[in-house]
C-alpha cells in the first residue's frame, strides 16, 4: 500500500504533462464566442483565487471531519449514525459519476469541434467508462486475493509456533490451546481481509477523485466567464465537503497510520485548488474547445466516471447494504436509503451549475 501514494503523485504529474502537451497542440481550434459579456479576465482572477481558498478549506473540513470525530461514540464506524452519513456521502459520489463526470465526457467527445469519424461514430465515453469499471474490479479483486494468500501463509506459520509452544504443556491444555490458537488466527485472517478491503477501497476511491478533481479545477482556472465561476465555486465547495466526508469515512475504516492519513487528506484537499492554479497558469495556452484538449479531458473524465460509479455501487453501497449491520435492521436500511437519495439528489441539483 505504500506504493499507492507514490502512484497517485505520478498520476498527478502525468495529468499535468498530458494537459500541458495537448493544450498546445497544432490541431485546429473551434472559434470562440467574442460577444459574451461575462468574459472578463481581470474580474475572473480574484474569483478564482477566492475559489482556491474556499475549496481548499471545505475540502480539508470534509475529509477530516470523520477522522476528528472518531472519538465521538455516536460517530464511530460501528454505529448506525455513521452508516447513514456514509450512505449519504456514497450517494454524492454516485451522483458525481453519473451526473457530473459522465455527462461532461459525453459532451466533450461528441463536440462539433471533433471530427465526425471516429468521435461521432462510436460511443467512446461509454466504452472507456466500462473498461475503467472492469479495470477497477480487477485491481479490487486481485489486491484482495494477493493479500488473502499472504495473510493465510502468515497465519499458518503462527499456528506452527503455537503448536510447538504447546508441546511442553499437559495434553488437555495443549488441545485447548491449539484449538484456541486456530480460532484466533481464523478471526485475525477474517479481520485482516476486511481491513484490506477498506484500504483498497480508500486508495482506489481517492485515485478516482484525484483525477476528476484536477480536471474540474483545470476548467475553472482556464475559464474567464465570471457568470459561470461564481455558482461553480459554490457548487464545488458543497461537492468537496460531502465527497470528502465519504472518502474520510473510508480512510477511517481503513485504520491507516497517522502519516498516511495526512498524505491522503493532503492529496484530496489540494487536487482541486491545484487544478484551478494549473488552469490559471495555462489560461493563455489551454483552450477548452481545442480538439486535443477535448479528447484528453473527455477520455480522462470517462475513465474517472467508470471508477467512481463502480466504487459507489459495489464497494460502498452494496458492501454496506448487504452487510450484517443493515441486513439485520429494515428500519436502518430505510434510513440509509433515504440518505442515499438525499445525497444523490442534492448532487444532481448541483449539476445545474457544476
Amino acid at each position: 500500500m505504500e506504493a499507492c501514494n507514490t502512484n497517485i503523485l505520478k498520476l498527478v504529474s502525468i495529468i499535468f504533462f498530458l494537459t500541458s502537451f495537448f493544450s498546445t497542440g497544432t490541431l485546429a481550434q473551434c472559434k470562440e464566442e467574442t460577444n459574451n459579456s461575462c468574459n472578463n479576465k481581470t474580474k475572473a482572477l480574484p474569483l478564482k483565487l477566492i475559489g482556491i481558498a474556499s475549496i481548499l478549506i471545505t475540502s480539508i473540513i470534509g475529509v477530516s471531519l470523520p477522522l476528528v470525530t472518531r472519538s465521538v461514540p455516536a460517530l464511530s464506524p460501528d454505529r448506525s449514525l455513521f452508516i447513514i452519513i456514509k450512505a449519504f456521502a456514497s450517494g454524492i459520489i454516485l451522483a458525481t459519476g453519473f451526473m457530473h463526470v459522465l455527462p461532461d465526457s459525453f459532451g466533450m467527445l461528441r463536440s462539433s469541434c471533433l471530427a465526425e469519424n471516429p468521435w461521432h461514430k462510436f460511443p467512446f465515453t461509454g466504452f472507456v467508462a466500462m473498461l475503467s469499471a472492469i479495470f477497477t474490479l480487477m485491481v479490487d479483486s486481485m489486491a484482495t486475493s494477493m493479500y488473502t494468500k499472504t495473510n493465510n501463509s502468515v497465519s499458518a506459520e503462527a499456528d506452527k509456533v503455537v503448536v510447538a509452544g504447546d508441546h511442553e504443556m499437559p495434553v488437555v491444555e495443549s488441545g485447548g490451546g491449539h484449538f484456541h490458537g486456530h480460532h484466533q488466527h481464523g478471526q485475525r485472517g477474517s479481520i485482516g481481509t476486511q481491513l484490506l478491503r477498506y484500504r483498497v477501497v480508500a486508495m482506489v476511491l481517492e485515485l478516482g477523485i484525484v483525477v476528476h478533481s484536477i480536471i474540474i479545477g483545470l476548467g475553472v482556472g482556464a475559464s474567464n466567464d465570471i457568470c459561470t465561476i461564481k455558482p461553480l465555486v459554490a457548487a464545488l465547495c458543497f461537492h468537496q465537503l460531502f465527497e470528502g466526508m465519504g472518502l474520510g469515512g473510508c480512510i477511517l475504516q481503513a485504520e491507516y497510520k497517522t502519516m498516511k492519513k495526512l498524505v491522503m487528506v493532503f492529496f484530496f484537499s489540494m487536487t482541486t485548488p491545484f487544478g484551478i492554479a494549473l488552469g490559471i497558469g495555462l489560461s493563455n495556452t489551454y483552450k477548452e474547445n481545442s480538439p486535443s484538449s477535448l479528447i484528453v479531458v473527455g477520455l480522462l473524465n470517462a475513465s474517472s466516471a467508470g471508477l467512481l460509479i463502480y466504487m459507489a455501487l459495489v464497494d460502498l453501497l452494496a458492501s454496506d447494504f448487504m452487510g450484517p449491520k443493515l441486513q439485520g435492521s429494515i428500519k436502518l436500511q430505510i434510513k440509509s436509503y433515504v440518505a442515499v437519495f438525499l445525497g444523490a439528489g442534492g448532487m444532481s441539483v448541483m449539476a445545474k451549475w457544476a
